[in-house]
């Protein structure tokens, strides 16, 4: 998401040391917080991009307004990103681009391999050798609008989100489309409509069950379960529901939720997963479902559905929940209100059988934050060339490159180091 919405807070003060002094709810809310993180102190970069802990490396792969392969320009907007195994130890990377109708770097294509002719979002796809060179982009999927963030399949393709409920040029927004990470050029876009039409942000597949959870940016927006008819063919349909606590009918969890309480959930099945006017959340709201303060990244492991929500909690600055499948409960997992520590978190990712990272999206200076199996929370990367947000972090399928981007003025990089 690439404007904040978050609430203005006055932060506590700082030690001369520059350790955040919470008050005392504050400290009830906040995990604990390693001031240099399990890979020290973040270094300077000489160049001003990305300040790293020492011994970590960057390289800029693919910017906005390079040419691609396929002779198109590389658009902006860089956003979410998912990573798969290619041939020969390569990584390919689709990545959205988060761009409306008028953007002026939009992604060009032919428009017979547009869903919309008018609309300059979709994705492209990047493929990285294991001397982490870039070694081809193209552009994948065409004529969608603001395809913020999404998620990968165990099919090893991509799930594109749209974050609007937009009619433009006579077409229908607010769709998931699916990428293959095989594909070499435009693929034919098909909305997935029966997985909901409303403000998509981001979706995590469930490898034990197939079912995808969703997020929706909204300051109301739910929680959403798919349960597809086939896990290998989404175009199949399936029933989409939204997350109910049990014993609680709509609840708001923006303020008020206790923290690492599990809370058993139902799911309430959406009758009318594509509307024409804009009431998915509206008909499960109406069901008991809970309200989530705009919901954002989501990712699957450790046996939970990690997701944030970047509005959440008193200040506005952010929650990270966690969803059981196994147990069906949710959890508010981390609640700081400081954005010291959180400062509206956006995409994530769990580094392989280790830490969390989130990309912040915040009012100011940016961070990739990382946090512990505990739940304790440091900073792993700056942005030092602009106030623009991180967005799409994931990880070679090796665990030794981490991706991002910045997505102003779009600028895909590697990182790797003593992992």
């Amino acid at each position: 998401m690439n404007i904040s919405r978050r609430k203005f807070f006055t932060m506590a003060g700082a030690s001369a040391t520059g350790a955040v002094l919470l008050s005392p709810l504050q400290a009830f809310y906040a995990k604990p917080v390693i001031a240099a993180g399990p890979y020290g102190n973040l270094v300077t970069d000489p160049n001003g991009v990305l300040d790293l802990p020492s011994g970590f490396t960057y390289r800029r792969l693919s910017e906005t307004g390079q040419t691609m392969n396929d002779g198109y320009k590389v658009p902006g907007g860089h956003d979410g990103m998912g990573a798969f195994a290619g041939s020969n130890g390569n990584t390919i990377l689709i990545r959205n681009h988060e761009l409306t109708s008028t953007s002026s770097n939009g992604l060009s294509a032919p428009n017979s391999s547009k869903y919309n002719s008018a609309a300059r979002g979709g994705c492209t796809k990047l493929v990285v050798n294991s001397s982490r060179n870039l070694v081809d982009h193209r552009g994948v999927l065409a004529g969608t609008l603001r395809n913020c963030a999404g998620g990968s399949t165990p099919s090893d393709s991509w799930l594109s989100c749209e974050e609007t409920f937009e009619t433009n040029n006579g077409k229908k927004h607010g769709y998931v489309f699916e990428v293959p990470s095989s594909a070499t050029t435009f693929v034919n876009p098909v909305p997935l409509t029966a997985m909901g039409r409303f403000n998509h942000e981001a979706a995590a597949v469930d490898p034990n069950t197939g079912y995808i959870y969703m997020t929706e940016d909204r300051g109301d927006g739910l929680f959403y379960r798919f349960v597809p008819n086939q896990s290998n063919n989404l175009s199949a349909g399936g029933l989409l529901y939204a997350l109910k606590i049990t014993g609680s009918s709509g609840v708001n969890t923006a303020t008020g939720f206790p923290v690492n309480t599990p809370k058993a959930v139902e799911w309430v099945q959406i009758n009318n997963p594509d509307p024409t006017s804009d009431t998915v959340r509206t008909e499960g709201y109406n069901k008991g479902a809970a309200r989530f303060s705009g919901g954002e990244g989501i990712f699957y492991g450790n046996n939970y559905v990690y997701f944030t929500c970047k509005s959440g909690g008193s200040s506005g600055d952010g929650q990270i929940w966690r969803y059981s499948p196994s147990n069906n409960t949710v959890e508010l997992y981390i609640e700081p209100n400081n954005s010291g520590i959180l400062d509206n978190p956006d995409n994530l990712v769990i580094f392989p059988n280790r830490d969390i990272f989130l990309c912040e999206d915040g009012d100011g200076t940016d961070y990739i934050l990382g946090i512990t199996s505990s739940g304790s929370l440091y900073k792993f990367a700056k942005n030092a060339l602009n106030t623009s947000e991180f967005a799409g972090v994931c990880f070679s399928p090796d665990g030794q490159t981490m991706f991002v981007n910045i997505q102003s003025p779009g600028i895909t990089f590697a990182i790797w180091g003593p992992w």
